[in-house]
């Protein structure tokens, strides 16, 4: 960059993409993993894309009017990037999200100026693991709010601009690989990365292959019996169909159990310095699976959704 921005949504976007040279000598697999650091986005997650595409396109058709104020739903990252994008563009942003997410994020919704609605878990629920139960009360608060206050509703688990805005991150990642990606792999949340992402490589290359990434016990799209929703890895494995995921685009799913994710997580940052969240480990190792099992030899291009700054009131990176 050779120039200053006027605002901080311009540095949104092309992160650059790693190649995890050192985890490769660690596993000893054959092949290459290319990691694209999405949570050098300035909020610090790949959510920073959809916020920013989400508005911007919102306020192009007229469904965002000046001044309205906007309302999401979210696990904590898309929070973020909305709280940010709100902040720079001068919209009011109101935050449901359960009382199961980490601090981290909530404290940085309002020190975004964000408005927080916290929603308290389903019975039984474990702090710290927010399950599709979890998700479905925050869902049903949001709704509530939106027509209390006739804000907009993002709604990023129901709005395909969510994928469109991934779609040019997958161009990057393409570009910068210099045209080598064979395989992706990507941890289903909301769906929009795995959807954006896969749409745009197989439009690419329809030989590439294209894996959903998901907990153990929850790995619904693996066609596993389910053991119950509860698990570490937070921002997704919701264990139900999620409406942005393309099943056609789906050539397969890798399961990861919350010890496989958190150790790779550490991996990553001892091995080659970058500082993630749990599910940019469970991405890691699904891509080190399929290298070792079904794809070897390949090229495989994964996101690293977050930064681990956001965890840092969590378990993931305690010694305990």
């Amino acid at each position: 960059m050779d120039k200053y921005i006027s605002c901080i949504t311009q540095a949104i976007g092309n992160t650059p993409l790693l190649r995890l040279d050192r985890i490769k000598q660690h596993f000893g697999y054959i092949g290459d993993i290319y990691a694209k650091l999405e949570y050098l986005n300035p909020s610090f997650s790949k959510k920073d894309r959809i916020a920013l595409g989400m508005i911007e396109l919102a306020e192009q058709k007229g469904l965002l009017k000046p001044g309205q104020p906007v309302i999401e739903m979210t696990s904590g990252n898309t929070g973020t990037g909305l709280a940010m994008v709100c902040s720079a563009k001068g919209y009011k942003f109101i935050c449901v999200l359960s009382r199961g997410n980490s601090i981290e994020r909530m404290r940085m919704i309002e020190a975004f100026g964000g408005e927080l609605r916290l929603v308290d878990q389903a019975p039984g629920a474990v702090k710290g693991k927010v399950s599709g139960e979890d998700m479905l009360l925050v869902e049903q608060e949001a709704d509530r709010l939106v027509e209390e206050t006739g804000a907009f509703y993002v709604n990023q688990f129901k709005n395909f601009d969510n994928a469109e805005a991934q779609g040019a991150a997958a161009v990057e990642m393409w570009n910068q690989s210099g045209g080598t990606i064979e395989v992706f792999a990507d941890f289903i949340g909301t769906g929009g990365t795995f959807t954006g992402y896969a749409k745009a490589l197989k439009d690419i290359d329809s030989a590439i292959r294209c894996y959903a990434v998901e907990p153990y016990g929850c790995a619904f799209y693996k066609g596993e019996v389910i053991e119950g929703s509860s698990h570490r890895i937070q921002g997704g494995g919701y264990a139900k169909e999620m409406e942005l995921v393309r099943r056609d685009l789906m050539d397969g799913a890798v399961a990861i159990t919350d010890d496989e994710a958190v150790e790779t997580t550490h991996m990553l940052a001892k091995l080659e310095g970058v500082f993630a969240g749990f599910s940019s480990g469970a991405n890691v190792m699904a891509a080190v699976k399929l290298l070792q099992n079904e794809e070897p030899g390949k090229k495989v291009g994964i996101v690293i959704n977050d930064c681990g700054l956001k965890y840092m009131s969590t378990n993931l990176f305690s010694k305990e």
